[in-house]
């Protein structure tokens, strides 16, 4: 794993606004006392939501708030890469490039994103509204390759169909459905079944065993007559 760097670049303080301090109360009260640092990772995350990055400003807070040393939550603030360790744009778009991403396709996701968004991996547009990350393993493998935009994952994707994602968020559109943009059912094989064909819908037939019986009797009085009968 790369190395997780805080960003040179700090906010002087940080404070929940009133709907997260109210979220904020109600996780850590999920808690018995003296457990509140198991809240440490939903209350990064509450940061996170609100301010697009967790700031260093941001764990010092949070520390305060579950009594923890403040190194403690910088700890699994650097650790988790779900955490962002400095400014992303207002639309931050994470492309898998992990393995089973790679053999499907990923270099023409993330050609895409580069072309429609002038910036590389790692980078925020001048104006902000897009940040472009390479990410593994995004845990999508069966719908290679994969994007994720904010918390909705795009499956199935290709150089044409992020591109249309793109240029919707640029216009401010809402996005297709979340998903496969093959149509293909959630993880289901793609393409025409080759094995269980049969509607799982259905009652299963009943089988008749007296008629298989019979069936089988028949055919080994066959047998037996065939292997009695004098060869020619």
């Amino acid at each position: 794993m790369s190395a997780r760097v805080m960003a040179e670049n700090q906010p002087a303080s940080f404070a929940f606004n009133a709907e997260m301090q109210e979220r904020a109360k109600k996780i850590v009260a999920k808690y018995p006392a003296g457990r509140q640092a198991s809240a440490v990772i939903p209350l990064l995350d509450l940061a996170q939501r609100q301010e697009g990055w967790v700031s260093r400003p941001a764990m010092e807070r949070i520390a305060v708030m579950l009594e923890m040393a403040p190194i403690r939550v910088m700890e699994v603030a650097t650790v988790y890469t779900m955490f962002k360790l400095a400014p992303v744009g207002r639309n931050h778009i994470q492309v898998c490039t992990s393995l089973s991403c790679w053999l499907r396709g990923s270099n023409d996701v993330v050609k895409s994103c580069k072309d429609k968004l002038g910036i590389g991996l790692g980078e925020v547009t001048p104006d902000n509204a897009f940040s472009l990350e390479e990410v593994e393993c995004a845990g999508a493998c069966v719908n290679a390759p994969v994007i994720a935009v904010g918390d909705d994952y795009y499956e199935d994707v290709d150089y044409a169909s992020t591109g249309k994602i793109i240029d919707a968020l640029k216009r401010g559109e809402k996005l297709p459905p979340h998903g496969s943009m093959t149509g293909r059912d959630n993880a289901a094989p793609a393409g025409e079944k080759t094995s269980l064909t049969d509607d799982p819908t259905k009652p299963i037939p009943k089988q008749d065993f007296a008629a298989a019986k019979a069936a089988f009797e028949k055919a080994k009085a066959e047998a037996a007559a065939k292997a009695a009968a004098p060869k020619a």
